[in-house]
Parts: C-alpha cells; structure tokens; sequence
C-alpha cells in the first residue's frame, strides 16, 4: 500500500458531542489535502459538500447508540443522502440484538439499505458483542444487503481489534474504527483483512507512515 492508496483508506472523523463547524472545516480542509475521506455529523453535511466537494464524505445515522426509531433512522438516512453525503455509517440497534431479536435489526438494516442509493457501513459496536453477537450482527448486515461493517462508533467502553476485524471480514468489507492512531495499529487492522479506516487522527496516521518511508 502507497501513501495515496493508504490516505483514501482513512475516513478522517470529527463526531464529538461538542463538535463545531470549524471543526468540521478544519477536517474537510485536512482531508483534501491528504487525500482522505473525511466522516462529519449529519447536521454539518450540506454546507461540507459545498465546501469539500472533492472530498467523499461520510456521515452517521442513529448515532451513537443506535436506539431510534427504525423509520426515523431510514428518514435521517435519506436525508443525509439528499444533503450530499456519499456513504452512511449506520448504527445497529444492540439492545435488540442482544436480546436475540435479530430479525428486527436485519430488518431495520434492509429498510435503510433499500432507501437510499448510497454505501452503507453497518456499525455493530464489537465491544458490546459476545463473539456470537458479533456473527449474528455480521450476518444481520450481509442479509439486509449492507456494503461494509464497522466495529465501532468509539462511544462504547472500546474500540477496534484485530480478532474482531478478522471475524467480521469473513461476512463483509471491514472499517476498523476506534483507538487507530498511528500507521502500526492501522497496518495491523489492513493485515487483519481491514479496508477502511475510521480514525479522528487520519493525517497522524499517513504522516506516521511517511516518516518510515
């Protein structure tokens, strides 16, 4: 991997609950630079398209903890869409996977995959899953027609792991977000089977990889 195909691996990320449009800015004008993608809140979507329009922007839905209303989580979606965002990172609801529903997470999945013509990561939040947990939510993803897995929003008690990525890459491409703050612990997760990485420390990363070149 080069530096240009390592930097559109990164989604450079600023989600904090106290996250401003300078910040944003500042992420959008980091990714552009870099060559990263950048994930920003839905809220900051529209005016990021118009002044990033090079930039593929991610946005998250049902964020963080995944517990809206199925329908206002497929109106959020196609929302997000609308305003300009090119790939969703669409929170499960883990309540109900953990009780063992998981009929209603893969329908909830299918509903929003169906509403809107653009990727969509499944966020599965591995470190509140057994390993069990995280197959059925793997699986949840692969029926309702997803196009990436996540393993963290980076809101839970933990983050990405290299045994996670490695069990979640046998279902679906794989974004390893949470704690990946330099090209080591990136590589480890790419080496793991990961393809994207979700990271609020992306240019860290590529300059981290530069200054080993």
């Amino acid at each position: 991997m080069n530096r240009e195909e390592l930097a559109a691996s990164i989604d450079h990320t600023v989600l904090g609950p106290e996250t401003t449009w300078r910040d944003v800015e500042t992420v959008l004008d980091t990714a552009s630079e870099y060559g990263m993608n950048a994930c920003i809140p839905p809220w900051a979507v529209a005016d990021a398209s118009e002044h990033a329009p090079d930039v593929t922007l991610a946005t998250v839905i049902g964020f963080p903890h995944g517990q809206h209303a199925p329908g206002a989580k497929e109106d959020e979606a196609v929302r997000a869409w609308h305003d300009g965002a090119d790939e969703l990172d669409a929170v499960i609801n883990v309540g109900r996977l953990k009780a063992g529903d998981v009929d209603a997470v893969e329908s909830e999945l299918a509903d929003l995959v169906a509403a809107v013509p653009v990727p969509v990561k499944v966020i599965v939040e591995t470190a509140l899953l057994t390993e069990d947990e995280t197959h059925a939510a793997c699986q949840a993803a692969v029926d309702a027609d997803a196009d990436m897995v996540k393993t963290s929003t980076g809101f839970a008690d933990g983050g990405a792991e290299v045994d996670d990525v490695a069990l979640m890459s046998e279902y679906l491409p794989v974004k390893a977000s949470g704690g990946v703050g330099d090209y080591a612990t990136a590589k480890a997760m790419f080496d793991a089977g990961a393809v994207r990485i979700g990271a609020s420390s992306g240019a860290a990363i590529v300059d981290d990889y530069d200054s080993q070149q």
